[in-house]
């Protein structure tokens, strides 16, 4: 009888340790991957806002303001995570040189431990300069 109840301790104690993992777990990665979502998200919805036709006629590098923006959301709306409320700001988008600065807070649904009510809050600074060689694109 003895040996069973520490049998039921340690299950608790698996469960107790294996919560308190996936919580901090779901913080650090998703912190990570918000990140490098926003990183190559900039990335791709630059080169998808290239203006060829100002570079045919100036030779000059040049991006849509507005479908840069565009994309951005598309693209982000695709692979973020549904667990989270993101808020998008747009700062210092150049159109020639190309250069945007994106801010992108994320909250987490609130959790509560003994009655506190929680939740976790990230910000993730972006500023991203785009540098091609056209010669090689054509």
């Amino acid at each position: 009888m003895k040996e069973s109840y520490w049998g039921y301790w340690l299950i608790l104690l698996g469960i107790l340790v294996v919560v308190i993992l996936l919580l901090v777990q779901s913080y650090t990665t998703t912190n990570t991957q918000d990140y490098y979502l926003i990183k190559e998200t900039t990335e791709a919805a630059m080169n998808d806002a290239i203006d060829y036709g100002y570079y045919k006629n100036y030779e000059e590098l040049r991006i849509n303001k507005e479908v840069f923006m565009e994309s951005f959301i598309k693209r982000f709306a695709e692979d973020a995570s549904l667990s989270k409320e993101y808020t998008i700001s747009f700062y210092d988008i150049y159109e020639a040189p190309p250069k945007v600065s994106v801010k992108v807070t994320s909250a987490s649904k609130t959790f509560s431990i003994r009655g506190d009510a929680s939740s976790i809050d990230s910000v993730n600074k972006l500023s991203s300069i785009l540098q091609i060689n056209m010669t090689e694109n054509k």
